[in-house]
């Protein structure tokens, strides 16, 4: 029985050349760049068109979201960066000096995505200085949306192109 040579191929740490990880990376940012702030953007865009009860409803879940991630932040804040520290500094050298092929695709993509937890924070807390309703609330979530597409851009260009190295010089098509 091959049952388990099947499964290991299907699940397979070769990260670069497995169809898993670029699906995960395609949903991950297709996610991320929806979710704009906790809302998505089909609401935003229908609370612009609409206006009133769409409005209301867009504003209530930017500002719940808002409060509930500078809780997380200003509550277990210090712990949390201690930890995400730590796990990227061993990422980082498992990527780099072990040349470990899962710790480097791990590392494109958790390093991006600690680049978009930063501009949400930022944008969190814009919308809390200024209590940001309406349109000026619409143009920061879009604006914050854009920024974080173009972080997915360029994630996914470097992204695409370090696996396309790994695979053509250290991978499987050699």
């Amino acid at each position: 029985m091959d049952w388990y040579k099947t499964i290991f191929e299907v699940i397979d740490l070769r990260s670069f050349s497995n169809l898993w990880f670029w699906l995960a990376l395609a949903v991950l940012w297709s996610t991320v760049s929806h979710f704009v702030v906790g809302v998505p953007h089909d609401m935003i865009r229908r609370a612009e068109r609409e206006g009133e009860q769409a409005q209301a409803d867009v504003e209530a879940l930017a500002h719940i979201y808002t409060r509930r991630f500078l809780l997380i932040l200003r509550t277990g804040g210090l712990i949390l960066v201690g930890l995400v520290c730590f796990l990227v500094t061993s990422l980082i050298v498992l990527a780099i000096f072990f040349r470990m092929e899962f710790a480097q695709a791990l590392l494109c993509l958790v390093l991006p995505m600690l680049g978009v937890m930063a501009l949400t924070l930022r944008t969190c807390l814009v919308i809390e200085r200024h209590d940001l309703r309406g349109p000026d609330l619409f143009r920061t979530l879009r604006r914050h949306r854009i920024t974080v597409q173009t972080v997915g851009m360029f994630a996914l260009f470097f992204t695409g192109m370090f696996g396309m190295y790994q695979n053509l010089t250290l991978g499987t098509f050699r």
